[in-house]
């Protein structure tokens, strides 16, 4: 509140916390796409409706104005033919066409705002309907003006009274044995059409006034429910933070926005099932790094002066370093292979790179081993990522297969893929070990080993950055084989 110079304290809207709030509400009122598609609903409505009147307007009116007269022209038709029959007969006299002009206004019934009149022997005689309008009435200049006519005349006269607006008149001389005896008039009055149409004009408005307003209230209801996944989706995202990955939207319906929903829900699966890998992968990382760090401290703690057992505590304690060191290394390598950058392809002669590859086997054990070679081309892929994938499969085989095992190295080709694969005759897994084998840190029963557990998780990461996927079979007792499906060209290059 602020105190005013003239008196006691007065609130200040401005800086009250209830203005404020209202200002608040209005922001965020006009803020919302319902409120702008409504503003812009509102807008081509008001434009549409504010053209439609004027052309609805004028449509009546025209429509209106082409009835009246048609309706003059029928009842004048109609006065010509029975006024040409009575002419035809002979010896006619003023008294005779009083007569005729008697029968043909008590068999007519005009139309609304219509009259006939007779003027005979420049007198007024009879006029039906008999009470004619004020600019009609003898003594009038319009009146006048259709005493003296000899010939035919339509015409239109304006007057200033707006309960009669224009008269429109045919004016017919009628002649008898070449002698005019009179005249007749078909008049009308255009106000009560022009005040029919404004009444249909001001029904139209009444009508499209209540038709839009419950196309608003409609399109305001339809337009939230409709808008229901997006306000959704915005609740979901606010509330998503690295503990809370579950929000999902309502699915519900077709249509561009359920498509929204769709999608999202399906990025928050894979973006939850990334969170809970990088989660395991930590939580991995960290229990398989512990152990050895616990291992050098120990020893570091218990260490002698004795030289031989310094000797062998600093020998033990290089060998964990070395295993921390390559773990951090697949570690890096599976966090490398997601970047887009991460592959250096080249033109690989597969003769070549099977014989090479082949020969670098044969170091790592002392096993019967055998290439099977049937691809003759070549592929565009990245040859140290690939070589490192296909010796770590190999490595895993010397490990599980027995000194006198066999292990075979073979690769084939397609039309577009190339398949290598490492077969050995070995311990052999379960199918639901063969489930869990890519996974990181996997290292199952029989089949642990010395390494880190990301041996396989690497392979299947390179294999899946060339764009290509690794199969297992396997039976307990009966060995594995590993294979490398690739395609044999990608957007870096083709076969030659």
């Amino acid at each position: 509140m602020a105190r005013s110079s003239r008196g006691p304290f007065v609130i200040d809207s401005k800086r009250s916390p209830l203005g404020r709030r209202q200002r608040s509400v209005i922001r965020r009122f006009f803020r919302q796409t319902r409120t702008r598609i409504l503003l812009l609903y509102i807008s081509l409505l008001g434009i549409f409706t504010g053209l439609a009147i004027p052309l609805y307007k004028s449509l009546i009116t025209s429509q209106v104005s082409l009835r009246v007269r048609n309706d003059l022209i029928e009842a004048h038709e109609i006065f010509h033919e029975s006024y040409m029959n009575w002419e035809r007969q002979p010896n006619q006299s003023v008294e005779d066409l009083e007569t005729f002009a008697d029968d043909f206004l008590a068999n007519q019934l005009p139309e609304d705002d219509n009259f006939f009149i007779f003027i005979i022997g420049g007198d007024f005689y009879r006029a039906n309907p008999p009470r004619l309008l004020k600019p009609m009435r003898p003594g009038s200049n319009l009146y006048e003006k259709w005493e003296s006519l000899n010939q035919f005349e339509r015409g239109e006269e304006p007057t200033d009274l707006p309960e009669i607006g224009t008269i429109i008149y045919k004016a017919e001389p009628l002649i008898v044995d070449s002698e005019q005896m009179g005249v007749m008039v078909l008049a009308h009055a255009t106000a009560g059409e022009q005040n029919e149409a404004l009444a249909s004009v001001y029904t139209f408005v009444l009508i499209e006034g209540a038709v839009v307003v419950i196309s608003l209230l409609l399109a305001w209801f339809v337009t939230g429910r409709l808008l229901k996944p997006v306000r959704e989706l915005a609740i979901a995202a606010r509330s998503i933070n690295e503990s809370d990955l579950t929000q999902r939207l309502s699915t519900e319906g077709s249509g561009e926005l359920a498509d929204l929903a769709r999608v999202f829900n399906a990025m928050m699966d894979r973006l939850q099932d990334s969170f809970n890998s990088q989660r395991r992968f930590v939580n991995d990382a960290g229990h398989e790094l512990r152990t050895p760090i616990t291992i050098v401290r120990g020893h570091l703690e218990l260490m002698g002066d004795d030289p031989k057992e310094q000797e062998e505590t600093i020998e033990l304690v290089l060998d964990e370093l070395d295993r921390m060191g390559r773990l951090v290394n697949d570690m890096i390598a599976l966090t490398k292979s997601e970047r887009p950058d991460f592959l250096q392809y080249e033109m690989i002669d597969l003769n070549q790179f099977m014989d090479e590859l082949f020969t670098k086997a044969q170091a790592l054990a002392d096993r019967d081993w055998q290439l099977q070679l049937n691809c003759s081309s070549s592929m565009m892929g990245d040859r140290q990522r690939l070589t490192g994938a296909l010796l770590n499969l190999l490595r895993n085989a010397t490990q599980h297969t027995p000194a006198s095992g066999t292990i075979e190295l073979g690769c084939k080709q397609t039309f577009s893929q190339v398949i290598f694969w490492v077969k050995d005759n070995g311990e052999g897994m379960t199918l639901e070990e063969q489930l869990r084998i890519f996974d990181r840190f996997a290292r199952l029963g029989k089949r642990q080993s010395d390494g880190s557990g990301l041996g396989l998780a690497i392979v299947k990461a390179f294999t899946k950055a060339h764009r290509g996927k690794i199969d297992v079979e396997s039976q307990p007792g009966r060995g594995s084989t590993f294979t490398i499906t690739l395609p044999i060209s990608s957007q870096f290059g083709t076969v030659v």
